[in-house]
Formats: structure tokens, C-alpha cells, sequence
């Protein structure tokens, strides 16, 4: 496994690759590190589909807000290398911000309409922040294939629209939410969670689920509204629990619908703050 801090190291390491096998694919996973079975699951993914695998790790400053937790965001380097070791990822791209920023950044990739609700309307500039740093990564790395979890599911629609739009020659690949055996969907953040915020963190997942069985059991026209309320009221049993936005939209173009069976899938996007620690969760439905 290949440590690299460098761009122009990177890029000779994958035409090197490139240049000594016919035809050969690469699978690439960018993460802000601090990884866990989530990250794992996607490295595994891209093992199993590519000839050559390379994970980024990279903590953008573009994506967070002034009062966000840039700077308290967790880190373990060696914690990280063991887990891309133990999945057979070759190249670990590890650059410092100086590195993916040399000079103040003029140049800012936005991705109108699909960016602006959920959590671009909670944290504005995030996603523009995403889709610049994703960008960057794409044109350094080159991928044929990139992997990106569906617990940000907004984020993968974000990516898909900049790459459809922009005629960025990669696949994007979404992987499904890896969860704890009680159902807490994985994220790097959870380690930020006290004890109880940790177990009233749960009814995320339980909202979800009771959403899913209303809509199974349900007959005839479904209101998203109708929906959104039941999800609402379900969290707020959770005393912990500040809600930031329980939506429910088309996805993935993720445009306000009425009547849920007039678009063939919709999802039901959470964020919600237990403490200091902002969580968020989905489900996507198809009809």
C-alpha cells in the first residue's frame, strides 16, 4: 500500500498503473478519514469491482461553516491506514490543505437546485464546498469508478448532477447505509455522542422504519405532509431530540412533491441534533 501526500506523486503513481496493465479500472473512495465499517464497506466495494483502489483523506475546509466543527472534526491517521490496509486499498492519497489549496481558491463548483434543501439549506456553502473539493479529487485521481455512501444521500445527487453536467468521465457508485447492530446509522461523528444522547440517537432509525410500514400499509393517495407529520411526532418522543429538517422528497432530483405516488421514488431525509452532535439519516422508497 502506497502512502502519498503529493499531487504530482499521485498522478504518476495511477498513469505508472495504468501504463503497466491493459484496460485497468480505478476505484476511488474520497473521506474526510477518521474511518469506520461505513468507509470499510465502500473500500471493499470498490476492491471487489476495480483493479486498483485509491482512498482519499482529506478534511476540506470548503465544506464547513464558520461555526461548524472544522476543528474538533476527529482524526486518526493511524487508525485510518489500518483500516484501508486491511481492506487492500493501494494508494492512500493524504494531502495537507496547503497542498489541495496553495493560494486562496477563486474558482467554486455549485450545483444549483438539487444542493439547496435538506442540509444546503441548513449549512449554506456546504455543498458548493463538496462539489469543488470532489472536483479536484476527480481530476487529480481520474477514477473510472468513485464510491460514496447513501447516508448522505444528498451528497451522491449532488455529485451525480455536477458529473452528468459537466461530462466528468466517472461512474458513480452508491453503497448502501452500513448501521450498529441497534441501528444507528455508522458516521464519524457519533464518537462525539454522551451515553444517553447515543441511545435517544436511536430513534432516527426507528422513525425511518415506522415510516417504511406506514407507507407499506397504506392505501390510495399518500400526502407527503401526512407522511412528514407521523415522522415528526415519532422523533419527537426523543426529549434529546432537536430536529433540524424531516423532509420528504423526489429523489433524486429532490424537488417538494404532494402525492407521494406521483413520482416513482421519494426519500425521508433527516437531521437532527442530539447535544452538539448533528446526525442524519434516510430512506429511499420506490413504488
Amino acid at each position: 500500500m502506497q502512502i502519498i501526500h503529493h499531487i504530482k506523486e499521485l498522478r504518476q503513481a495511477v498513469r505508472d498503473a495504468r501504463a503497466s496493465r491493459r484496460e485497468l479500472t480505478v476505484g476511488f473512495v474520497p473521506t474526510m478519514g477518521y474511518l469506520h465499517q461505513g468507509h470499510a464497506s465502500l473500500l471493499e466495494a470498490a476492491r471487489k469491482q476495480c483493479d486498483l483502489v485509491v482512498l482519499s483523506i482529506f478534511v476540506n475546509p470548503l465544506q464547513f461553516g464558520p461555526n461548524e466543527d472544522l476543528a474538533r472534526y476527529p482524526r486518526d491517521e493511524e487508525r485510518d491506514l489500518a483500516v484501508a490496509k486491511a481492506t487492500g486499498t493501494d494508494i492512500v492519497f493524504f494531502p495537507s490543505v496547503e497542498e489541495m489549496y496553495p493560494q486562496p481558491t477563486k474558482t467554486i463548483v455549485s450545483v444549483s437546485g438539487v444542493s439547496e434543501r435538506l442540509c444546503g439549506a441548513s449549512r449554506p456553502g456546504h455543498f458548493d464546498g463538496v462539489a469543488t473539493v470532489v472536483t479536484k479529487l476527480f481530476n487529480i485521481v481520474q477514477p473510472d469508478y468513485a464510491f460514496f455512501g447513501m447516508k448522505d444521500a444528498q451528497q451522491i445527487a449532488v455529485i451525480q448532477q455536477m458529473v452528468n453536467d459537466l461530462n466528468i468521465p466517472v461512474e458513480i457508485v452508491p453503497c448502501k447505509i452500513v448501521r450498529e447492530e441497534d441501528g444507528l446509522a455508522l458516521s464519524s461523528r457519533n464518537v462525539y455522542l454522551q451515553p444517553e444522547e447515543r441511545e435517544q440517537a436511536l430513534v432516527l432509525s426507528s422513525a425511518l422504519k415506522m415510516a417504511e410500514e406506514f407507507v407499506k400499509g397504506h392505501q390510495g393517495p399518500l400526502k407527503a405532509s401526512e407522511l412528514q407529520d407521523a415522522v415528526k411526532r415519532h422523533i419527537a418522543q426523543s426529549p434529546l431530540a432537536e430536529i433540524d429538517y424531516a423532509d420528504i422528497l423526489a429523489y433524486p432530483t429532490l424537488e417538494p412533491v404532494i402525492d407521494l405516488r406521483s413520482v416513482p421514488e421519494f426519500i425521508i431525509a433527516l437531521a437532527v441534533k442530539f447535544g452538539k452532535t448533528r446526525l442524519i439519516d434516510n430512506t429511499i422508497i420506490r413504488w
